[in-house]
């Protein structure tokens, strides 16, 4: 019977384990520290194919070794420097001491093989070098299309087992995608792969667009809207489909973030000269008020368990943040270092709260805990802005405007401070979010 792509996708989460057996204490990388040594890994092109894409097995070796490369925490071996071909690696499994002789600690391999016209199966293994043993193996079926996303799961299985932390690489990122003379910027909405492929233009661009944020299944989007000439909330499919106005409100509303259980949405709603939180219920559509008085009240963000709200307000004087239990209403501040504080973001394992600072001249990302303990600045530029995390809580995508040139592009960084790399976007990119991982 033929498989529908709906059916494939579905099966994308693994059909099966092939045999493995981890060894105990093995192949492990330790990232609590802000300086590793990165893990030597060799990722060999998968052996087999389709017809309608020969290649496909290398495509795959190379999607996976660029994920693990921009970790930081691994360092993908040359393949000019692989000894045993796929094909006898894949048949044959691995000669060790080959891979041993150049410096490899972890080994990739795996199988592609078409099931019909428009479906694949994919095998991988991974194998710890030292111990000659392999620490696991799984089979995906998926559309021939997917490929990529199938290189994202398989890099996430790889970092989860050897790290043991949840890996981000089968997410998206939503931004805003920025082009035009200042007095005249055309903002669009845009998605893409957190490594930037299979990008695309979700709004038209025909008003402006801001603060995009997802919703717990990784489906929908909430963002600002200007297209009524007044700021609205608005949500749209990460499709780019059904765009619509959440609602019209008696004043503006802005910044809307989703509850943990995607049923409610939290933003801020300027009216009779104060700017207060409140909370929509989605399925009710009622509106309940969560802070109130003459001061700016905004960005708020979800803890994981959905109990708590961090946020930004002016009540102190200047922007600080502060923490609301959503039980008692009591809000308590948890920033008290120099300059002032915005968009603060929950780390989805609960840890962390990342947020900008901007003190002396440069703005900063900065990351605490929800107590207000521990704070730390780990970006310094003309201007940062924008943090939110990964889904595995490891990795903080922000926005920088470099002065010298004028553009504004999207960077991460790992909550560490180290491994700073680019995410490039064909045009100029600012208020990123990170998608939970797909299913």
């Amino acid at each position: 019977m033929r498989t529908t792509r709906r059916q494939a996708m579905t099966s994308l989460a693994a059909v099966g384990a092939l045999a493995s057996a981890p060894a105990a204490g093995q192949l492990t990388v330790t990232i609590d520290r802000g300086t590793v040594r990165p893990l030597p890994i060799a990722v060999s092109p998968f052996a087999g194919g389709v017809a309608a894409q020969p290649e496909i097995g290398l495509q795959i070796a190379e999607v996976i070794g660029a994920n693990l490369d921009r970790s930081g925490l691994f360092r993908t071996i040359d393949r000019s420097a692989y000894i045993q071909t796929p094909d006898d690696l894949a048949d044959q499994g691995p000669r060790f001491a080959d891979w041993r002789q150049i410096n490899a600690e972890a080994l990739v391999s795996g199988r592609v093989s078409a099931v019909d016209a428009t479906n694949m199966a994919v095998e991988f293994r991974l194998f710890d070098v030292l111990t000659a043993s392999e620490r696991r193996g799984l089979r995906y079926t998926a559309p021939i299309d997917d490929w990529r996303r199938v290189a994202h799961k398989i890099s996430d299985e790889i970092y989860s087992r050897i790290t043991g932390e949840s890996g981000y690489f089968d997410t998206r990122i939503v931004y805003v995608s920025e082009t035009g003379l200042a007095t005249q910027r055309v903002k669009r909405l845009a998605i893409m792969d957190q490594d930037g492929a299979n990008h695309r233009f979700l709004t038209r661009g025909d008003s402006l667009v801001m603060t995009p944020r997802f919703a717990p299944d990784g489906e929908t989007i909430a963002f600002l809207s200007f297209r009524t000439g007044e700021p609205q909330v608005a949500l749209i499919d990460a499709s780019g489909a059904n765009d619509r106005l959440l609602g019209r409100f008696d004043g503006m509303t802005f910044a809307p973030r989703f509850s943990p259980d995607g049923q409610r949405l939290a933003m801020s709603l300027a009216a009779g000269g104060s700017t207060s939180l409140f909370m929509y219920d989605l399925r009710t559509q009622e509106m309940t008020r969560l802070t109130s008085g003459p001061h700016i009240d905004t960005s708020p963000s979800f803890s994981p368990d959905g109990g708590r709200l961090v946020f930004n307000s002016d009540r102190a004087g200047s922007p600080q943040l502060y923490v609301m239990d959503l039980g008692s209403g009591r809000a308590e501040r948890i920033s008290f270092g120099g300059g002032r504080y915005s968009t603060p973001a929950w780390s989805p394992r609960g840890d962390l709260v990342t947020f900008v600072n901007q003190q002396g001249g440069s703005f900063h990302v900065g990351l605490m805990r929800p107590d207000g303990g521990d704070e730390r600045l780990i970006t310094r530029s003309y201007l940062d802005d924008g943090p939110r995390f990964a889904p595995n809580g490891r990795v903080v995508v922000f926005e920088r405007h470099d002065r010298a040139s004028g553009r504004m592009r999207l960077f991460t960084i790992d909550v560490t401070g180290f491994n700073l790399r680019e995410v490039a976007t064909p045009l100029d990119a600012t208020d990123p979010d990170w998608s939970p991982l797909r299913r």
